[in-house]
């Protein structure tokens, strides 16, 4: 065999070679293990040794009532109750396609969210292709117009998800849920890649201090019986 026919050959089989290894599918990672997510924030909120320790757990936008009844509660203890901020932690765990609300404009509008979840931004009537419960009410000046807690132009009326940031309030992402929704905007987009490349995008694009832990339904429990939080459902 001539030099040009052993070349010849080589190339042939690399290339059938590569056309196996790239037509194999990316395998979704539904189950997460311990090495596959950060876990320190996670476990800083279990251990905290704040007094009042509660999760409002979500899985349906619903209206977003599970962040208004959030605002309620963190007034409710504070203003009510007389519990110091540095006593109240409050976690916002979110499943299902509530879950959305913890990933930034770019997945919004890159997955077009709004069309899948039949969320119209009120600014063009249009299916959302950014986050609309992100944004607090007066964006990054954080300047609110009062310091009374019952005027609606404060700080303790703001619900969104921004405004309960900056109070101390932690959002927490299943990652099964993510997975899930990854194949969901695959299938609605007609798109030609993997759900899983779809997933770790999204991953990569969470919102600021969103905590994502491998199954919301696990964290749950561990929230509860490990770190003593109460639970409400939204």
């Amino acid at each position: 065999m001539n030099e040009f026919s052993r070349r010849t050959l080589l190339g042939g089989a690399v290339a059938t070679a590569a056309s196996v290894i790239w037509s194999e599918p990316v395998r979704g990672q539904y189950v997460w293990q311990k090495p596959d997510w950060h876990s320190e924030e996670f476990t800083k909120l279990i251990n905290s040794s704040r007094r009042i320790k509660q999760v409002v757990h979500a899985d349906a936008i619903d209206g977003v009532r599970f962040l208004r009844n959030t605002k309620n509660s963190f007034n409710g203890l504070h203003f009510g109750h007389r519990f110091p901020l540095d006593q109240i932690q409050i976690v916002c765990g979110l499943n299902g396609q509530a879950n959305i609300l913890n990933y930034s404009d770019y997945v919004w509008q890159k997955y077009r969210v709004g069309e899948w979840a039949k969320i119209n931004d009120p600014k063009t009537g249009q299916p959302a292709l950014r986050n609309i419960f992100y944004a607090s009410k007066v964006g990054p000046s954080a300047q609110y117009s009062s310091e009374d807690p019952n005027n609606d132009d404060s700080l303790y009326q703001d619900t969104n998800i921004q405004a309960l940031q900056s109070r101390g309030v932690r959002f927490v992402s299943c990652h099964t849920s993510t997975e899930e929704a990854a194949r969901a905007f695959v299938k609605q987009g007609n798109l030609s890649v993997y759900p899983e490349e779809v997933a770790k995008d999204m991953v990569e694009h969470a919102l600021p201090g969103v905590v994502i832990v491998p199954s919301l339904a696990a964290a749950l429990a561990i929230f509860q019986c490990e770190g003593h939080y109460s639970y409400m459902a939204a």
